[in-house]
């Protein structure tokens, strides 16, 4: 698979543009067309599930959604030998720094069977192979929509190998992915739990791309609109509580959370409250332990913490946080600044669900990950972030003194 994904890649990166864009909409195409089976093999999957059920559940909708979503990458500007920049040197030398595709991608993933189309999609849209090893709960919604996914391929006339997928459960493939397959891999991203990821961290003989744990904090500041207050917090925990970009903590300021709390409690309706001392003595709810602090619940379950002001809520933030995506309420632009400035995470947001943490939202069409790491590419990884560079140079027969 490795030395079929390579020879691949060499023929996606000297394929023109359009003809992986019409491989990527006949993608989107087959699946439409192959939906039944899909939907069948996925019911499979979720008849023997006994967790994530959410995440890996199909319907009509969400193929739907996934063809769409595989559409919208198709419809991407290609990064593909686009000039970052160029500069002339004073001894003549004409120097350009060019996107590349990066070659041949690994990808590690649990649950998420629409995965299996946006890492292809996305992989296809930035000139890259890749192998894709999803999670023993999806194999069969993934398999299935990678049986769509070869059609288009051929359909368009580029080589099957461009899109692979491991088609077995046995843990030893993840091992075998991460041994980078005789040099043939160039990049791994996992997309999964904190067990997944510190496997792939530890036993990784080539780069990883990361996505750590997505515990996302909301942080209502003093000066928050209330109405806006309750309807960002509720949307942020409650519209799907299983995504990464879901609010596992909200952060309130003392001096309104005596009004403020209540009023979000109402609306949380079906969601459980974990406070500290100072959140509890205004609202009854279960006392929040150090661990609630770090934990990512993809459940309906939100951490509670009353914070003197937006400097405290940031060494929380600091102090608890995965990198991955935090949003403050506020109405004092100098407060959400700080906030922004001071905030380092991949994502920061003012006055916006932390749900919008997504690489459709952000206008990737989708995405492959959403990577928390400070290296190479950070927030969601669409086709411009699954590109390298190169520096073209020329010259009229400059010579080094």
């Amino acid at each position: 698979m490795g030395r079929g994904a390579r020879t691949a890649a060499e023929t996606l990166r000297s394929a023109p543009p359009e003809q992986r864009t019409a491989a990527i909409e006949m993608m989107a195409r087959r699946i439409r067309e192959q939906a039944g089976e899909i939907l069948h093999e996925n019911a499979r999957d979720v008849a023997v599930a006994t967790a994530h059920i959410d995440r890996l559940m199909l319907d009509e909708a969400r193929v739907e959604a996934m063809a769409q979503g595989v559409e919208l990458v198709a419809g991407l500007p290609d990064p593909v030998g686009i000039e970052m920049a160029r500069w002339a040197r004073p001894n003549g030398l004409d120097i350009a720094r060019v996107r590349t595709p990066i070659g041949v991608i690994g990808m590690i993933y649990e649950s998420r069977p629409n995965v299996t189309a946006d890492a292809a999609a996305i992989s296809l849209r930035s000139g890259n192979a890749i192998i894709l090893r999803p999670g023993s709960d999806a194999l069969r919604s993934s398999l299935a929509i990678h049986r769509a996914l070869s059609q288009g391929l051929d359909d368009a006339g580029l080589p099957a190998e461009a899109v692979q997928i491991v088609p077995t459960a046995d843990r030893s493939a993840v091992g075998a992915l991460l041994s980078g397959l005789g040099g043939t891999i160039d990049l791994i991203i996992p997309r999964g739990g904190k067990a997944l990821v510190e496997r792939v961290g530890n036993e990784a003989r080539v780069p990883v791309l990361g996505h750590l744990e997505g515990v996302c904090h909301t942080y209502v500041h003093a000066s928050a609109d209330p109405d806006m207050a309750v309807e960002i917090v509720r949307n942020a925990k409650l519209r799907r509580v299983s995504i990464c970009g879901a609010t596992e903590t909200l952060l309130i300021d003392e001096a309104v959370a005596p009004v403020l709390l209540p009023l979000i409690a109402d609306a949380m309706e079906g969601c459980e409250m974990r406070g500290d001392e100072a959140s509890r003595a205004i609202l009854p709810m279960t006392p929040a332990s150090e661990s609630d602090w770090h934990a990512e619940y993809l459940a309906p379950i939100l951490a509670v913490r009353a914070v003197e002001g937006v400097d405290e809520a940031i060494r929380h933030i600091a102090t608890y946080g995965t990198g991955h995506t935090e949003a403050i309420v506020a109405e004092d632009p100098a407060a959400a600044e700080r906030f922004l400035v001071k905030v380092d995470s991949a994502i920061v947001m003012w006055n916006a669900s932390t749900q919008f943490a997504d690489g459709g939202e952000f206008g990737f069409g989708a995405e492959i990950g959403i990577a928390t790491g400070k290296l190479h590419a950070r927030g969601p990884i669409g086709p411009e972030q699954l590109t390298s560079f190169k520096y073209v140079v020329r010259g009229s027969g400059q010579t080094r003194p």
